[in-house]
């Protein structure tokens, strides 16, 4: 019955961490307006861990598929959105996202298979 008992309540704490924790964790998602005829509109998308350091920071599917959607392959368009959500100077710097972002569009080096 005692064992019951302590189980029930390391559950129940480890669940009352685990809704405490969620509120930490951030997801940055930028708009940056229309690009290319086609209208479509690159998304700026990473998923933050719960650490201000860069350690499980990662693009999510949006931020890559958007990438893809107005001409990027998927291997580059991944390297792209990779290299953005893991550089530790853009952390809670949405402007920093915008500028790199644009400044990686605006290079006629970036592999786009349109030119937009």
């Amino acid at each position: 019955m005692i064992k019951k008992i302590v189980l029930a309540a390391a559950v129940a704490a480890m669940a009352v961490l685990t809704a405490a924790d969620h509120k930490r964790h951030t997801t940055y998602s930028y708009h940056y307006g229309d690009y290319g005829p086609s209208g479509n509109r690159i998304v700026v998308s990473c998923w933050r861990g719960p650490w201000q350091e860069v350690i499980w920071d990662r693009p999510n599917a949006v931020f890559v598929d958007t990438l893809v959607s107005v001409g990027y392959d998927y291997s580059t368009a991944d390297a792209i959105a990779t290299r953005i959500c893991r550089d530790p100077n853009l952390v809670g710097r949405p402007g920093a996202l915008k500028a790199t972002m644009e400044r990686i569009w605006a290079d006629p080096g970036s592999h786009r298979r349109h030119n937009y």
